[in-house]
């Protein structure tokens, strides 16, 4: 995975990452099964020099691009998968190695979103870097791993040996993956890379919004480019709808409630009326 040091790749970047930030958010999205599709295609679009010029060719509206996505991928991977590839595929890309990159990167975001919810965060940051840290000290790991001849599903197995019922399952997941498919890397500095996806994560804030009405994706980025500049970090927002609030909106980030909803303010008046 390179490192989309480029201004162009982390604006765009950037700018799929609210895309999926935005499918995950809804109702039953499953972070987990993204994860999984977005790494499938990670594998397709590195499997296929037709796909990846097609989808960075700068003289193809992005629009089109978008819409290629959309007919090639609808019902063969879930639609969080498809939105965020579509996404990519409307930004601008100076290689189309970049584009693969940012794929498997917000794949392993998925996971680690996933990962959140569950509450297993902390313990996949740990249980990914110890790993890394395992296949670096053992030579006869190490070389299994590395051995390109062997099966893709012996090197799974394997993995799957070493930590199932000792590790989170987004833990295994993403070991697995390495392990698989590290994309001309080792498989220990391939999860050392994703640790630092996992620590980026849990040092950005989630606001957890409840709304009576659903956000359009520019009031969502609207609260959340507000919300930053107030606690002077990255906040990603997460949104329920809930009509029983009549209106407005209610924000919890960690410990901190802002309730700005018209029942609130509603069932206020209707105490100091009590007296």
């Amino acid at each position: 995975m390179s490192e989309l040091d480029s201004g162009v790749a982390k604006a765009s970047l950037a700018a799929a990452q609210q895309v999926l930030d935005a499918q995950l958010a809804t109702e039953g999205a499953d972070a987990g099964r993204t994860g999984e599709d977005l790494f499938a295609v990670t594998s397709l679009l590195d499997s296929s020099v037709g796909l990846r010029r097609a989808l960075t060719d700068p003289s193809r509206e992005s629009s089109a691009k978008a819409e290629f996505v959309r007919r090639t991928f609808t019902g063969k991977i879930g639609t969080a998968a498809v939105e965020t590839v579509a996404a990519l595929a409307s930004s601008r890309w100076t290689a189309g190695r970049d584009l693969s990159d940012a794929t498997e990167r917000l794949a392993v975001v998925a996971v680690v979103t996933q990962a959140e919810r569950s509450g297993h965060l902390d313990a996949l940051e740990d249980e990914l870097f110890r790993f890394s840290r395992t296949i670096a000290g053992n030579a006869q790991l190490r070389d299994a791993l590395a051995d390109r001849t062997a099966p893709d599903a012996n090197r799974a197995s394997l993995v799957s040996r070493l930590l199932l019922d000792r590790a989170a399952p987004e833990t295994v997941q993403l070991a697995r993956r390495a392990a698989v498919s590290p994309r001309g890397m080792r498989a220990e500095r391939l999860l050392e890379e994703w640790v630092e996806v996992v620590a980026a994560r849990r040092e950005q804030l989630v606001a957890h919004v409840v709304s009576a009405t659903p956000l359009s994706e520019t009031q969502r980025e609207r609260l959340a480019a507000s919300l930053s500049r107030q606690y002077g970090r990255a906040i990603s927002v997460t949104v329920d709808v809930d009509p029983h609030l009549v209106g407005g909106l209610r924000v919890s980030i960690g410990d901190d409630v802002i309730d700005g909803s018209i029942a609130t303010r509603i069932d206020e008046a209707r105490r100091r009326l009590a007296g």
